[in-house]
């Protein structure tokens, strides 16, 4: 039998080798399944942003808010012991009986303008769920979340804004799909489940400041040396050659849609603070993170990031972006205190997500954008109201998040706070080996998803395509809180 020799083939093979293989590995965490951007119109003619970031690992939300009114103070101190952190010490929240932990200082003067609010006890759940139904449900019922108290079972559970552990897309990747927005979700965090659709299978990761995103040699301002010019015309004639089977087309396409969103999106990424091309307004926000021109923690640099897309939306493309970032390191088992409750581990990562987030939203407010940008955390889950004996806590359901942005009906709290009782209604356990305060959520993932997505844009209609459960919240399917 003989070959035919295809010089052609030969040739395109040749190109793609000495171009580095694929567009998609010189871009390095971006793939190209991220960049099939097609021609989607932007959903609205206003711009609007969804910050999510997520703290893997499970955050102490009890130590990241808490009572001070005196008599649930000491129902607080007496349970958390060695945990409890000082009521003097707590970071008021004016008009409230709550505080935050003092290494969110940063954030309080956000709560006095109206632009911070606390949620309560939020969780996956299917439908509201007594501790009576809780306890009385059989082995496998679908009012039990999958896998309780798993990190990785309830990470998806959260990211997907369902109950089943086997939900493959996230609820930022169903809403891009859902309101056809130009761009999938945009990470700066990694590949998290929470940006995944159906149509564009992951969220579009970028690195952080200083990095190059995009085809090394063969960007724009490359194209200067003739020999990465001429290579650069030869890929574009290749990808432009009609091509005889449909996988070969799709991937001819994302091709072209990679170098397309490399060259729109790699100055941007690459700015640094200080460089002649970035913006003095989200430079001197960032300013307390700056050290010899480089923003010291990943919380920061990941927002600063954000913050920067966010002033170039235009440029970015679509009046509808969703963002995600994550910070880990939040699994407190052992060592979540130091010497003393306002040290160690805990009050670290929570400094670094406060002053992150401080610089973000004074970013937002320098460029006029606050009332447009909602960013909001999420978490595994909440941890046991009762210490363990090493110093730290396990893990546990329901959890305290955090909403921010000139749109939140800020300096106000939303949902209901559990009570402070082990054993309690709100508490799962029953015999005593199990009274360790783990709350049954008196909010839904879908009802927190819901409050930010109907602020964003989404009719009723779309929101139940986008949370599959929100039926089942009746005429609850707001929080209030935007």
């Amino acid at each position: 039998m003989t070959h035919t020799h295809h010089p052609l083939r030969l040739n395109r093979r040749q190109w793609l080798q000495r171009a580095g293989g694929t567009l998609a590995g010189a871009l390095g965490a971006a793939s190209l399944g991220h960049l099939a951007l097609g021609t989607q119109p932007a959903y609205a003619a206003d711009y609007k942003a969804l910050v999510c970031i997520f703290l893997y690992g499970g955050n102490d939300g009890m130590n990241t808010i808490v009572p001070t009114d005196t008599s649930h103070y000491q129902e607080y101190a007496k349970v958390r012991g060695s945990l409890a952190l000082p009521q003097s010490s707590l970071v008021s929240l004016s008009g409230s009986n709550f505080g935050l932990h003092p290494s969110l200082s940063a954030l309080q003067p956000f709560w006095a303008n109206h632009q911070l609010a606390p949620i309560f006890n939020v969780g996956p759940l299917y439908k509201p769920l007594s501790k009576d139904q809780y306890l009385g449900a059989p082995d496998g019922s679908e009012m039990i979340p999958d896998a309780l108290f798993s990190h990785a079972d309830q990470q998806i559970e959260w990211e997907t804004g369902t109950t089943d552990a086997m939900t493959r897309t996230g609820w930022g990747g169903r809403a891009s799909k859902v309101l056809g927005t130009v761009n999938p979700v945009i990470s700066v965090g990694g590949n998290g489940r929470f940006g995944v659709e159906d149509v564009r299978p992951s969220p579009l990761v970028l690195p952080g400041p200083g990095s190059t995103f995009g085809a090394y040699g063969l960007g724009p301002d490359d194209t200067d040396w003739e020999p990465n010019r001429l290579r650069r015309a030869a890929i574009d004639a290749l990808y432009a050659e009609p091509q005889p089977l449909v996988l070969g087309q799709a991937y001819a396409a994302q091709q072209t849609n990679a170098f397309d969103m490399s060259e729109r999106l790699g100055a941007i990424v690459k700015s640094m603070p200080g460089d002649a091309d970035s913006t003095p307004a989200i430079d001197s926000a960032f300013a307390p993170l700056i050290v010899d021109g480089k923003i010291t923690t990943s919380m920061g640099q990941q927002l600063y990031q954000v913050a920067k897309l966010i002033r170039s939306n235009a440029q970015v493309q679509g009046n509808r972006q969703i963002f995600f970032a994550q910070q880990g390191g939040y699994d407190t088992h052992s060592g979540q205190i130091g010497d003393n409750s306002l040290l160690g581990l805990h009050a670290g990562l929570l400094k670094e997500l406060g002053d992150a987030l401080a610089a973000f939203q004074q970013a937002l407010i320098n460029l006029g954008l606050a009332t447009k940008v909602t960013t909001f955390t999420q978490s595994d889950f909440g941890r046991t109201f009762a210490p363990n004996s090493t110093a730290g806590t396990d893990h546990a359901w329901g959890n305290h998040q955090i909403v921010l942005g000139g749109s939140v009906k800020g300096g106000a709290t939303y949902g209901t706070y559990p009570k402070l009782e082990l054993g309690g209604p709100d508490d799962v356990g029953v015999e005593s080996w199990e009274l360790q305060g783990r709350w049954i959520p008196t909010s839904s993932v879908d009802q927190f998803a819901s409050t930010l997505l109907g602020w964003f844009g989404a009719g009723e209609g779309q929101l139940d395509k986008i949370l599959p459960n929100l039926v089942h919240f009746g005429n609850k399917r707001s929080l209030g809180f935007l």
